[in-house]
């Protein structure tokens, strides 16, 4: 009886899933970060080369001008995510809605976040002891890649719907005939619903403006700031973490709210675990960045080399465990863009709960069991890429103790994923279902 009643739970939850993940909004969301999930893939594999493979074997100068290389492709691709995701997004909508351009939505989406960003910001020169100062012609990578990430989906989806509306009310097009090249007749075709979407756009720009702020300002001020006053305590590291997660849910980087929120608190607190341990003091700080990195991200934002595991012992879809295959290298590491983007979780809601959850998990037993003395607290810096294991061992100054709490959450961690491995396989079997079931359809379909 009760195998049959989880049985029905699973059924009905992948039902729902199946139908959630099949709304149009998402779906175009979730295309668009699978047409740039190369790019984040590249972007992992540079971070990694140059935060271990490069600092084993350079140093000095050397060091910097090889890792050169993976910042250059760095700022390709994760710096300037904003701007495409607006891109694609703009492509896959019109995809989706079977519009016949949708490259040029793609160009009026990019050209929609490009008109929401201001037009003076405030940046500090490269000189040493240089202050800062405001400028004026400049995109920042603070706008166009991780930090204007929302900015460019909102825009992305707004504009872009938008464009496709107007484009299809007949008195706004301009037909030029059959006897000009395809291109051109396009371009033409939507060239006023081009010029008005952007133009009301620019309008909105300027009534902002006149506020002295932006869009991306907004965003960081009504999301970002009120969660600053929560600080480091448990639960408020906890929630603050879970946000930045709960973002990744929406293909939006984590470091939106963990990286200008709460990093920057928890390194501080490392840094005075690091200098009370030099200097023989109580440890004050439980809560700082190693323990968080070390126990609450296994293999990657939302613990995901527990997924994988959990992938490799029960997953049956052929599909998942061959991105699990992909992803175990780079997972070792805490890389896991081709797990967000692959598996996915990113718009896939049969992963949200245990993304979610198991993060919170370690983070709440590594708290504890500090506190109870089952394990030292962390004092030295750990790089966010060591090792599940290794990270814990370095982190508390080589207490084995902290190695075994590690192995005690990613355990836990595995546990917790697996019932959620089989929804997950349950909502692919559907949706693969249901895409045949259109295609046959389509066969004899004689309208």
């Amino acid at each position: 009886m009760e195998n049959t009643e989880k049985n029905s739970f699973i059924t009905r939850f992948a039902d729902f899933a199946a139908r959630f993940g099949n709304l149009l909004y998402l779906r175009t969301l979730r295309d668009a970060f699978a047409t740039i999930m190369p790019l984040y893939i590249l972007a992992g594999i540079a971070v990694l080369l140059n935060n271990t493979v490069f600092t084993w074997i350079f140093s000095g100068d050397t060091l910097t001008t090889v890792q050169y290389w993976g910042n250059a492709l760095v700022n390709g691709t994760l710096n300037i995510s904003g701007l495409l995701i607006a891109a694609t997004i703009g492509y896959c909508l019109s995809v989706n809605r079977e519009f016949s351009n949708p490259l040029s939505t793609a160009v009026v989406a990019v050209a929609g976040v490009v008109v929401m960003m201001p037009m003076q910001v405030e940046l500090v020169p490269v000189a040493e002891g240089a202050s800062a100062d405001i400028f004026s012609g400049v995109l920042t990578y603070n706008n166009l890649g991780t930090g204007g990430m929302f900015g460019g989906i909102l825009i992305g989806l707004l504009i872009s719907e938008l464009y496709i509306k107007l484009s299809t009310i007949k008195q706004l097009q301009i037909n030029l005939g059959n006897q000009v090249p395809p291109a051109v007749a396009k371009s033409f075709n939507v060239l006023i619903p081009v010029m008005l979407s952007l133009a009301i756009f620019a309008i909105i720009a300027t009534l902002i403006s006149m506020t002295g702020t932006d869009l991306i300002s907004i965003i960081k001020n009504f999301i970002q700031t009120p969660l600053k006053n929560i600080g480091t305590s448990l639960w408020g590291t906890v929630i603050l973490y879970t946000l930045g997660n709960l973002l990744w849910l929406f293909g939006i980087h984590q470091s939106v709210i963990y990286s200008s929120i709460l990093e920057p608190l928890l390194i501080i607190n490392i840094q005075e675990n690091i200098a009370a341990y030099a200097a023989g003091e109580a440890i004050p700080n439980i809560i700082n960045v190693s323990q968080v990195t070390s126990f609450g991200l296994l293999g990657g934002s939302g613990s995901t080399i527990c997924l994988l595991i959990a992938t490799f012992l029960i997953g049956k879809n052929a599909a998942t465990r061959n991105v699990a295959k992909l992803s175990a290298v780079p997972g070792l590491f805490n890389i896991n863009a081709p797990v967000l983007f692959g598996y996915p979780i990113v718009y896939n809601i049969s992963m949200a709960i245990p993304f979610l959850v198991v993060p919170v998990v370690g983070i709440i037993i590594s708290y504890f069991a500090t506190v109870l003395g089952w394990m030292n607290p962390c004092v030295t810096l750990v790089p966010w890429t060591t090792p599940v294991l290794l990270s814990g061992f370095l982190a508390t100054a080589g207490d084995w103790r902290a190695v075994i709490v590690q192995a005690v959450v990613l355990v836990l961690g595995v546990l917790i994923y697996m019932p959620f491995v089989k929804v997950n396989d349950r909502v692919m079997e559907r949706q693969a279902a249901q895409a045949e079931e259109e295609d046959d359809d389509s066969v004899f379909d004689l309208d």
